[in-house]
């Protein structure tokens, strides 16, 4: 089974949990700042255009949405980027 397979079979919030803890980890502020930067079109994408607007205009739901896990949309909207994170970083 290749890495991505691996990676493919996690759930969104184990993704979420291991790239963020990972970027933590490692203080990979760029990681992290375009993950931030991703939030408000994730959460419209997953359906969630209130919250999107929210974050929008308060950086500060951005920061706190790109640390915490919701209840799977958002994860599940930027599963891809956790993927191809954590695949370009498999050392952890």
């Amino acid at each position: 089974m290749s890495r991505r397979d691996e990676l493919e079979a996690l759930s969104s919030k184990e993704l979420h949990d291991r790239a963020v803890a990972r970027a933590r980890k490692h203080l990979d502020v760029k990681f992290l700042w375009n993950l931030m930067r991703m939030v408000p079109a994730a959460e419209a994408a997953a359906g969630e255009e209130d919250q999107a607007d929210y974050d929008v205009a308060h950086w500060s739901g951005q920061v706190a949405d790109t640390f915490r896990d919701d209840d799977g949309r958002l994860s599940d909207a930027l599963r891809p980027v956790y993927i191809d994170y954590l695949e370009k970083h498999a050392d952890g």
